[in-house]
């Protein structure tokens, strides 16, 4: 249900990204061939001080409180203009932190065409943004307008892991494999947020119309019920009432059918614990972690000749308790500032007392080999070879990578080395984490823990 929603909800963002046209872009001339910023050649020092400004600017401490913060859609006209102020308040800061990372990186590999498309897409979004950081939106003609820029900015970066991914692996040579690692751990950590605060905002956006200034008829009605219904559960991309097992069941129905297509088999799966389990949290994070922790164990169960052993996940929710608290409303309040030298951006939960899930996914696999085990979390392009890389048919490494290989022994559904890791960062991002362990000669025992937000009334 959750995957389907998602699913749904992706492909109305498609129909309005094709069917409206960034109007405050054409307005403000910041598209790609317009704007004054570029990779060798800035446009003006002023512009490289703004930027640095931006990115030495203090940047409060986010919350997924902050994102629950205006209610259930749809919203209010007053609720839908706190919600584009309160994004248009955060992303500036953000993007620039971000064209100072990849600035700071070797010249070599910043020159290089694909790391300087992502150096001026950031470019590009910032530019957008920056017409309506001095003022605030006030009506919902300019609410609409600041939706058709998150719109183009999120369209825009969509691409931006497998991009970066080509332009490393042309500058492996230049930059050592943990440098490449320590910046991919950060900007894409840093990624998620952006995309998260931004998709936020256009899920509610579109989630409470039609709206408009004027109500129909005379009506006091500040909002009107969406075109499109949403599930109740949700509030903008958060399900607060989300089930593993259901996200876990329609991954498996994904997997083993790519692995029947591979292989001609796939393995069973058995859910146990407490399947019924249920928190708040972001069901397309959940789904691609899944989907990339479920596509490692198969491929092992079925490589090793075990596809007849049922790979076993078992679900367990923490107890519902409230543990001390100095202050009462710890954990609640947002700080106002935030320590801009960490180097991950991370979204804090929203109480102590979030329940947490944990799922364990045992496989029967043979394990991981000792050699290898000490590098699963690294970004790495050893297990694929760069043709399969290059004729990979949409390079997209925020789903599941392609496993059709170009035949022989290495399939490509070995992916490019940033599955794991990047299911890593999805999890820490909201308090949670990943442990593996593997018995080689066995299998391998995976251990995601997934903090939830706390109840939601």
């Amino acid at each position: 249900m959750a995957a389907t929603v998602s699913r749904a909800l992706q492909v109305r963002d498609k129909r309005f990204f094709s069917s409206r046209t960034p109007s405050l872009l054409r307005r403000s001339s910041t598209s790609r061939s317009a704007h004054h910023w570029s990779l060798h050649r800035s446009g003006s020092d002023a512009a490289k001080d703004e930027v640095a400004l931006l990115a030495s600017s203090p940047r409060r401490r986010l919350t997924l409180a902050d994102l629950l913060r205006q209610g259930r859609p749809p919203l209010s006209k007053e609720a839908l203009l706190a919600s584009a102020n309160f994004t248009l308040s955060l992303l500036p800061a953000r993007l620039a932190s971000r064209i100072q990372a990849l600035r700071n990186l070797p010249f070599i590999v910043v020159s290089n065409p694909h790391v300087s498309k992502i150096y001026n897409n950031y470019l590009h979004s910032l530019s957008a943004l920056l017409p309506y950081q001095k003022r605030e939106i006030t009506t919902l003609k300019d609410e609409n307008h600041f939706g058709d820029v998150l719109a183009e900015l999120v369209q825009t970066h969509t691409n931006t892991i497998p991009v970066l991914a080509r332009g490393f692996l042309e500058c492996q040579k230049y930059v050592s494999p943990e440098d490449v690692t320590r910046f991919l751990d950060t900007h894409l950590r840093a990624r998620i947020g952006t995309r998260l605060i931004a998709e936020q905002h256009l899920a509610l956006h579109f989630a409470s119309q039609p709206m408009s200034d004027d109500p129909p008829n005379g009506s006091e009605t500040e909002s009107a019920s969406p075109k499109s219904s949403v599930p109740s559960n949700y509030i903008g991309v958060i399900d607060t009432a989300l089930q593993p097992a259901r996200i876990i069941r329609l991954c498996e129905d994904f997997v083993g059918e790519i692995c029947e297509l591979k292989y001609g088999v796939r393995p069973r799966l058995e859910i146990g614990g407490e399947p019924e389990a249920s928190f708040a949290h972001i069901p397309v994070h959940v789904e691609y972690i899944i989907t990339e922790l479920l596509k490692n164990a198969f491929r092992a169960t079925i490589e090793s000749g075990n596809e007849r052993e049922p790979i076993e996940v078992t679900i367990a929710a923490a107890p519902d308790e409230v543990p001390y608290q100095e202050e009462a409303d710890a954990g609640i309040q947002v700080e106002p500032t935030e320590d801009t030298s960490s180097p991950n951006e991370t979204i804090g939960y929203s109480n102590p007392s979030s329940q947490s899930i944990t799922i364990r996914i045992r496989d029967r696999g043979g394990g991981i080999p000792p050699e290898v085990l000490p590098h699963i979390w690294s970004y790495s392009f050893t297990t694929f070879s760069d043709m399969d890389f290059y004729n990979s048919e949409n390079g997209n490494l925020d789903a599941l990578n392609t496993i059709s290989g170009s035949g022989g022994h290495l399939s490509s559904i070995a992916g490019l080395g940033y599955g794991l890791p990047l299911s890593r960062a999805y999890a820490e991002y909201f308090g949670g984490s990943i442990a593996v362990q593997s018995l080689w000669g066995w299998g391998t025992d995976v251990y995601l823990t997934l903090q939830g937000v706390g109840k939601i009334d």
